[in-house]
This record gives C-alpha cells, structure tokens and sequence, in this order.
C-alpha cells in the first residue's frame, strides 16, 4: 500500500473512531519521529498527549459555559492583598478543590462590594478548570426557579437536577429578603445538599440576621447548622472596591 493510500485510510479510521487530534497531528508528529529517531512508543505517547489534552480543553468550555459563571471575574484580576491575610490563606487552600471531596460549605460574608462574587466566581473557574462540574445562580434567581418548580409539582426533580453539580454557587444570600415559601424552597434545597454536595454562598448579612432570610428562629437555626457543620468562613471585611475605583477615578479627574 503506498503512503498516501495508508494516510488517507488512517485518516478515515481515526475520523470513524473520533480521534481528531490525532487525525490532524500524525503526519507531522510521524515526520518529527523519523527525523529525531523516536521509538514508536514515544510517537504514540505524543499522538495520545495531544488528544487527551484538547478533549480536556473541550470539556473545560463545555464545564464553563454549563456553569454560567461571570467569566470576567478570575484570580487575574482579584487583588488578593485587599482582603485580610487570613481570608486570602483560606482561598490559598481552597483552590486546589480537595474541599468538594469533603462536601464542604465556603461562606463569604463582607459589605457590598468586598469582593464576594468575583471571589466565588473566580475560585469555582478554577474548579471547572480542574474538571470540576459548577453551577453559578444568584439567590433570587434560584428561589424563583425552584418556586416555580414546586408549583409545577417537580421540586424533588429539580433539586436532583442541581445535584449533579459538585459546586453550587448561590451569589447575594439574603440581598432580597425572601418570602416565607421562597424560605422554603431554599431550605428544602440546603437540607438536601447538606453533606452530599458542595454550597458556595456569598451575604451581605452576618448569621446573627439570617432570621429576616428563613423567617423563623427554628429554621433559621437548622439552616445555618448545616451550612456551618462542614465549612469554610471567608470574612471579607474591607472597603467596597466599586466606592474605592469611584473616589480615584473622581480625584484623577479633579
């Protein structure tokens, strides 16, 4: 069989078989063997490195874009030294993601704009990067859609649904006090989770005031235990970044 016959039935194999890495790349990689007098074990390792390394590319784009993480808030552009040293050691540890093994809780508690949201947001980047499955969902939205789901009877399913998630991001806990069946549906879901799945929350409201959130003292207690029970607490507790640009922007101008 001449070369070109075996390159295009090769290449007809390997599109049968979904290899297109190693499609694209094996003529060239064969040619660079050859001239470097690479063993055929090494030319092979090469073709299967490619191969492995896009699928885990494409997998990453898929794992971001099912997460709806806000893709512009990453550890590139979080200033780290603005929040307390301890908080920034907790984050330190936190992004290797052996947290999500343990079914660990992160809270983020901080004033308007210390940084919750880009923090979360950008540590579960990290964690998709990593091949983690994340979720990103402000509060409301999430009330809203699991009330929705209750009234439509598929509550059970659409709590397995978010199940599949190694990471729940929920942004603004408490931001917009929630009505007594929003409280439910929430809890339902934090009960749910509890020890099964990861919970990623940010507030601007401190526990001593999450009793406006769940409405009764009972609830608002077990709430709060279960999230607390395996968790990591971030205090973010510094100026508003968003009130910090507004002041410098207002003095360059001046």
């Amino acid at each position: 069989m001449s070369v070109p016959d075996l390159q295009s039935r090769l290449t007809e194999q390997l599109r049968e078989l979904h290899l297109p890495a190693v499609r694209r790349c094996f003529g060239e990689k064969a040619r660079l063997a050859e001239r470097e007098a690479h063993g055929y074990e090494r030319y092979l390792l090469e073709l299967v490195e490619l191969e492995c390394q896009e699928r885990r590319g494409h997998r990453v784009d898929r794992l971001l874009q099912e997460s709806k993480l806000p893709l512009e808030k990453t550890f590139g552009n979080f200033d780290l030294k603005r929040i307390p040293q301890k908080a920034a050691r907790q984050v330190a540890t936190l992004r290797d993601g052996s947290f999500l093994n343990r079914r660990e809780n992160v809270l983020a508690f901080g004033n308007p704009g210390s940084g919750k949201t880009h923090l979360l947001s950008a540590l579960g980047q990290e964690l998709v990067r990593a091949g983690r499955k994340v979720a990103f969902t402000t509060c409301t939205r999430l009330v809203q859609d699991l009330l929705l789901a209750k009234k439509e009877l598929r509550l059970p399913r659409a709590i397995r649904k978010l199940a599949y998630f190694d990471a729940l991001v929920i942004d603004d806990l408490g931001y917009v006090q929630q009505s007594r069946d929003e409280m439910e549906v929430l809890f339902t879901l934090l009960a749910e989770r509890y020890e099964r799945g990861s919970v990623l929350i940010s507030s601007n409201l401190p526990f001593s005031k999450w009793e406006a959130i769940f409405k009764d003292p009972m609830t608002t207690a077990a709430a709060i235990d279960r999230l607390v029970h395996h968790s990591v607490i971030l205090e973010l507790n510094v100026p508003s970044y968003r009130m910090e640009q507004a002041k410098k922007k207002k003095a360059e101008e001046d």
